[in-house]
């Protein structure tokens, strides 16, 4: 997969950078292994974080500013990263999806990051293009019907919007039958380091969705 970052969005966000990952997998249902991770992760956010620190993470900071450089406001289009810890903050449970989704999601908790899961069967052509949301384009979120995304990063395909740090499309998104990982950690400031992220991700994905041909790639 090839990526091309816009000038609008390097102009917006001048300190971005992503790592890409694609990888061949067996999705399946959330283990009970996988699902013990998270919660252990959980329990820990809930013990040394309140929800007003959530906003203050490094990565997440940075992606909030980002947007505001935009034309969005976090505050109503909180990035992914920040509304699952603060859903895990607040003591609310996570949805279980399935095993490379949850996985992701823990991920994204651990590191600070919104990421970009996509079943790469489903985009259309071998490019993707970063740029800004306009007024008007039409998005399906995932379970969010439609989204508008004027003012928000978002990953184009030949056809398309396919995701922002807010929320994936419905066109793209993984489900069970999904057999080719493309995952984008957008990195809008660090957080975690991009050694130990890439480290954790590659082994969640080959530890619960037995993933082969896995390609790392940093892009700038």
């Amino acid at each position: 997969m090839e990526i091309v970052i816009s000038d609008k969005l390097r102009a917006a966000a001048p300190e971005y950078f992503m790592v890409l990952i694609e990888a061949d997998v067996v999705n399946c249902a959330t283990s009970e292994a996988l699902w013990q991770e998270i919660e252990e992760y959980s329990a820990y956010l809930r013990e040394n974080v309140e929800v007003s620190q959530v906003n203050k993470r490094p990565g997440i900071a940075a992606t909030r500013q980002a947007y505001k450089s935009c034309g969005k406001d976090p505050n109503r289009y909180r990035p992914a990263s920040e509304a699952l810890c603060r859903r895990v903050v607040k003591g609310m449970e996570l949805y279980r999806i399935d095993a490379l989704v949850d996985l992701i999601n823990l991920l994204s908790m651990r590191s600070g990051y919104s990421i970009g899961g996509f079943d790469g069967d489903k985009i259309v052509g071998e490019t993707l293009t970063l740029g800004i949301g306009e007024e008007g384009e039409p998005f399906e979120g995932i379970g969010r019907g439609v989204l508008n995304i004027a003012g928000l990063p978002v990953y184009r395909d030949d056809v398309g919007g396919i995701g922002t740090p807010t929320s994936d499309n419905e066109r793209t998104k993984i489900d069970l039958n999904t057999r080719h990982a493309v995952i984008c950690i957008n990195i809008y400031g660090q957080d975690m380091s991009v050694d130990d992220t890439i480290s954790l991700a590659e082994r969640l994905l080959r530890q619960y969705v037995s993933a082969e041909n896995v390609v790392t790639r940093i892009v700038k």
